[in-house]
C-alpha cells in the first residue's frame, strides 16, 4: 500500500440566527474537534490522514455529521502541497490606548 499523507481541510459557513441553528453549529464544531481536527482559522479546520483511502472515509464521516443547513466544503490535498502554504500575518493595530494615567489626551 502506498502511504501518502493527505490533509483534509473543512470549510464551513453555517447560519446561527435561531437557537436550533446555533446548536447545530456548536455540535458540528465539537464533532470536528473531537474527531481530531484543529482550527486553522475561524470556520476552517484541518486533519491529517495516512492516505487517500483514509481521507475518503473521513469525508464520508463528515458528510454524515454535517448540519442540514449551511455550507460545508471539504478539500483534500497532499502533505507536500500543504507544506507549501504561506502564512502572512499583518501588523497588529489597535485603537485601544493602554495607559496607567488618569487622563489621556488624544
Amino acid at each position: 500500500m502506498n502511504y501518502r499523507y493527505m490533509r483534509v481541510i473543512v470549510f464551513f459557513d453555517l447560519p446561527v440566527i435561531e437557537p436550533a441553528q446555533k446548536r447545530a453549529y456548536t455540535q458540528f464544531r465539537k464533532f470536528l474537534v473531537q474527531d481530531g481536527f484543529f482550527m486553522m482559522q475561524e470556520s476552517v479546520y484541518c486533519k491529517i490522514c495516512p492516505n487517500q483511502l483514509g481521507a475518503n472515509a473521513l469525508i464520508e464521516h463528515i458528510r454524515k455529521h454535517s448540519p442540514k443547513e449551511g455550507i460545508v466544503q471539504v478539500l483534500t490535498i497532499t502533505e507536500k502541497q500543504f507544506a507549501g502554504i504561506e502564512i502572512m500575518v499583518g501588523d497588529k493595530k489597535s485603537d485601544i490606548v493602554s495607559s496607567a494615567e488618569r487622563m489621556i489626551v488624544l
